[in-house]
């Protein structure tokens, strides 16, 4: 059954099943660094609630357009929501600790909440779960294009400020009496990291999102001593999981998407386990 899939991977005729392989790898160099630095930083609820609130500018965009004349882009209306859920959770991060888990849970709720409602009323039928699970497999090669301008600038804005970035996530304290912008690194990460979202979502969906910011980062922590190295083996175990799950999801003919994920939550608890009981 193997043999099917590289023989449908070189067929012609199947240009969506190469495009699908080459977005999964692409997408594997952002959530590889971004969800180190998510991890690194425990900040993924914060991730969790930028691209979950997305639900909601997703649902007001194909409100609006379906109500009034012009057209709205789904995707201007997730970057709106992400943009304004990233500030909040940032301002209110830095300024009112105390508040931050209830603030971010919040926006979490209120984002789906009223995505949901846009939806339930656009004339016709949306369904959310197109949303929340995506589909690789509809990858487009302009979509190629974008993941892969976005490699770049996420690859450069680390590089450029890994010490920062590396020096603020494991004691900020100590950073900050050393003259690092702590405040601004944050910022500029939520900024990044809301963006990156609104974009992978769109190509894989919602819930996929959050478990490759989160699950590739986590195995890569067992075998990291550096946030440089937990970088690189994230890409590592990120590119492993989407094409093993763009595999299974071929061969039994099953959603490629929650594949991916049942894959990489396997190997990240297998991990978890194996390190528990090493430490015992």
């Amino acid at each position: 059954m193997l043999l099917d899939f590289f023989e449908a991977l070189a067929n012609i005729n199947f240009p969506f099943l190469r495009n699908a392989l080459i977005a999964g790898l692409l997408s594997s160099i952002l959530f590889g660094i971004l969800g180190s630095i998510v991890t690194v930083r425990r900040i993924g609820s914060l991730a969790g609630a930028v691209s979950h609130a997305v639900l909601g500018g997703i649902g007001m965009a194909l409100f609006l357009s379906s109500v009034f004349t012009f057209n709205f882009p789904p995707i201007l209306g997730a970057l709106i929501f992400a943009a304004l859920s990233a500030v909040i959770i940032g301002l209110v991060s830095l300024k009112s600790k105390q508040r931050e888990d209830t603030v971010i849970n919040a926006i979490w709720v209120i984002g789906m909440s009223l995505g949901i409602l846009f939806l339930a009323k656009t004339p016709g039928y949306a369904d959310p779960s197109a949303w929340l699970f995506g589909n690789i497999l509809l990858i487009s090669n302009m979509d190629i294009i974008f993941l892969a301008v976005l490699d770049v600038i996420a690859i450069i804005l680390a590089k450029r400020f890994y010490a920062q970035i590396e020096a603020s996530s494991f004691d900020a304290e100590f950073a900050r009496t050393r003259g690092v912008p702590t405040e601004k690194i944050f910022l500029l990460l939520l900024g990044f990291t809301a963006i990156a979202i609104v974009l992978l979502q769109t190509f894989v969906g919602i819930v996929m999102v959050i478990a490759m910011l989160t699950l590739p980062a986590g195995c890569a922590g067992v075998f990291s001593r550096s946030l440089s190295s937990m970088m690189f083996f994230g890409c590592l175990f990120a590119a492993f999981f989407s094409v093993s799950g763009l595999v299974f999801g071929w061969i039994f003919d099953l959603p490629v998407g929650a594949m991916t994920v049942i894959t990489a939550g396997i190997l990240f608890l297998g991990l978890s386990l194996f390190r528990a009981l090493r430490k015992n």
